[in-house]
C-alpha cells in the first residue's frame, strides 16, 4: 500500500512537472525574438534531435533505438507523427509570436474534446451521449468565439486537431517506443526539412532569416536549450503515464492551457472581449462534463473489474474460501489480479 502510495504521489509530481512546462511555454519562445517562427521550430527540431542523440548514448538505449529504426512500420508511422507535432509546434509559434497565446490555449482547451471526435471518425468508437454533449458545447464554442471575433480561430483548430491526430497515430505503436526512441524517430524525419528550411531563410531573408549566433549568448543558448525544453517534459509525462491511472492523467492535463491562459491574459494582456470569454465558458463547461463523465466511468469499470475478480476467486474456491489463507491475504490477491486486469485492458 505505502509502496503504490509513494508511486501515484510520484507520478503526479512528473504530471504536474511536466504539464506546468509546457504550460510556460510561451514565455520560453518568446525570450528567442527576434528569430522568426520558422527558424525556432527549425533549430527546435534540431537540437531535440541531438539532445535525444546524447540521451540515447548515456541511457544506452542505442540498441533498442536501432531494433526500431529496421522496422518500416514503425519509422513511417512516426515519421507520420513527426509531421503533425511540426505542424502543431509551428502554430503554437506562429501564435505566441504574434500574441495569440490565448487562441494557442484554446486549441488545448478543445483537444480533449477533438481526440474523443477523431476516435468516432477514424476509429469508429461509438460515444456514450454525454461525450457527444461535451463535443457539440465546444462547437458551440467555436461558433461563439468565430461570430464574436469575426474570424475563425483557426489557430486553436489547427493546434487542437494536428495534437489530436498525433496522439492518435502515437497510440497505433501502443508501448512499442519509449520516449526517447519516439522523439528521435520524429526528429529524424522531419530534420532535413528542418536544415532546408534554415538554408532558405538564411538566403532568403524572409520573416527575417537566420539571426541564430548574432543576438546575444544568452539567445544563442536560449535557441540551444530548445532541444532540452522539448525532450524534458515528454520525458517527465512518460513517467507520470506509468504510475498514475488514465482519468488522474486526464485532469492534469489541462494544467498547461490554464497557465497559458493566464500568460496570455496577465503577462501579456491579450484582450478578452465578451464572445471570447463566453467562448471559453462553454469550453470549460464541455471539459467538466467530458472529465467527470471519464472519472464515473472509470470508477465503474475498475468495481466491475473488482467483482470479476472477486466472483473467479469464488469459483476457483468451491469451499467458499476456507482453508485458502486469511481473509487479508485473499483480499490482497484478489486486489493485485485487478489491478493486473486494469492495466492490461489500459
Amino acid at each position: 500500500m505505502t509502496r503504490t502510495r509513494t508511486s501515484s504521489s510520484g507520478g503526479l509530481a512528473y504530471a504536474v512537472s511536466a504539464y506546468g512546462l509546457w504550460g510556460v511555454l510561451p514565455v520560453f519562445f518568446l525570450l528567442m525574438s527576434p528569430s522568426g517562427p520558422f527558424e525556432i521550430v527549425s533549430w527546435r527540431i534540431l537540437f531535440s534531435l541531438a539532445f535525444c542523440v546524447v540521451l540515447l548514448a548515456v541511457t544506452r538505449g542505442f540498441p533498442a533505438f536501432l531494433a526500431l529504426l529496421r522496422q518500416g512500420r514503425v519509422v513511417g508511422t512516426m515519421a507520420l507523427a513527426g509531421v503533425l507535432i511540426v505542424v502543431n509546434w509551428t502554430t503554437f509559434i506562429v501564435a505566441t509570436l504574434a500574441g495569440h497565446v490565448v487562441e494557442a490555449a484554446l486549441g488545448y482547451f478543445i483537444n480533449p474534446i477533438v481526440t474523443v471526435l477523431l476516435a468516432v471518425l477514424v476509429l469508429r468508437e461509438r460515444l456514450r451521449p454525454v461525450q457527444w454533449v461535451a463535443i457539440g458545447l465546444s462547437a458551440v464554442a467555436v461558433v461563439v468565439i468565430t461570430v464574436g471575433t469575426g474570424g475563425v480561430p483557426w489557430p486553436s483548430l489547427i493546434m487542437a486537431f494536428s495534437f489530436g491526430a498525433y496522439g492518435l497515430v502515437k497510440k497505433q505503436m501502443g508501448g512499442k517506443v519509449d520516449a526517447v526512441s519516439g522523439l528521435t524517430l520524429e526528429t529524424m524525419a522531419v530534420a532535413p526539412f528542418a536544415a532546408v528550411a534554415l538554408v532558405v531563410l538564411a538566403v532568403t531573408g524572409i520573416g527575417g532569416g537566420v539571426v541564430f549566433g548574432s543576438v546575444s549568448l544568452v539567445h544563442t543558448l536560449t535557441v540551444i536549450s530548445s532541444g532540452i525544453v522539448t525532450a524534458v517534459p515528454l520525458l517527465l509525462f512518460a513517467a507520470a503515464a506509468r504510475r498514475l491511472p488514465l482519468a488522474t492523467i486526464g485532469l492534469t492535463q489541462y494544467l498547461a492551457p490554464v497557465l497559458q491562459f493566464v500568460v496570455g491574459v496577465v503577462l501579456l494582456h491579450e484582450e478578452m472581449p465578451t464572445s471570447r470569454w463566453i467562448g471559453f465558458a462553454v469550453v470549460w463547461v464541455a471539459l467538466i462534463v467530458l472529465t467527470t463523465d471519464m472519472v464515473v466511468t472509470s470508477r465503474k469499470s475498475r468495481a466491475r473489474g473488482r467483482e470479476a475478480d472477486r466472483a473467479a476467486a469464488l469459483a476457483s474456491d468451491p469451499a467458499g474460501g476456507r482453508g485458502a489463507g486469511p481473509p487479508d491475504e485473499r483480499a490482497a490477491g484478489a486486489e493485485s489480479m485487478s489491478r493486473i486486469a486494469n492495466e492490461t485492458a489500459g
